[in-house]
Parts: structure tokens; sequence; C-alpha cells
């Protein structure tokens, strides 16, 4: 090897210095528990899947939501507030005003 490798400069490191500990803040005392009012009863969850669109009486089934007039049997409509709606066409039936 000639002695230009062997030269090479290298950088001088600085030793930098580690800083100081911080000190942690003093513990803050918590408040008092604060007593939570009594649970009330839940609501039961709507059922959902095929259970919620037919009924079964006395071994006779009965669907529950309208069928889609222009989509046919199998494509049951939404029921909402005011309406029937249809998820696959887009039809919608409004519902009798009462």
């Amino acid at each position: 090897m000639s002695k230009d490798k062997q030269e090479v400069a290298k950088p001088k490191t600085e030793k930098v210095e580690k800083p100081e500990k911080v000190e942690k803040p003093e513990k803050v005392e918590k408040p008092a528990k604060v007593e939570k009012p009594e649970k009330t009863e839940k609501k039961k969850k709507q059922e959902k899947g095929v259970f919620s669109l037919y009924k079964i009486e006395n071994d006779k089934v009965t669907r529950l939501r309208p069928a889609c007039e222009r989509c046919g049997p199998g494509y049951f409509m939404a029921d909402h507030a005011n309406r029937y709606t249809c998820g696959h066409c887009g039809f919608t039936r409004y519902k009798p005003s009462e």
C-alpha cells in the first residue's frame, strides 16, 4: 500500500456531553373516586340476517318486508321510517301516511 492511502485524514469527532438528568415532577394526587350511577337495562338488539326477514307461525312462513317490484322475489326492500327502499336497484315505495 502506498503512503497516500494510509495517511487519509480522519475527521476529528468531538465528544458530546450527555444532557443532565431531568427531574420528574412530583406525583399529583388524584381526586377521590366519584360514585357512578346504577346501570340501566340495555336495549334489546335487533335481529340480523334472515331472522329479521321471515316470521314462522304454526308451520307457515310469512315475509315481514315486501319484495322489490322491479327486481322480483328474493330482493327484500329496506324498512325506513317513511319508505321502503330496494338496495339492488334503488326503487323507493313510500309508506301510506297515517
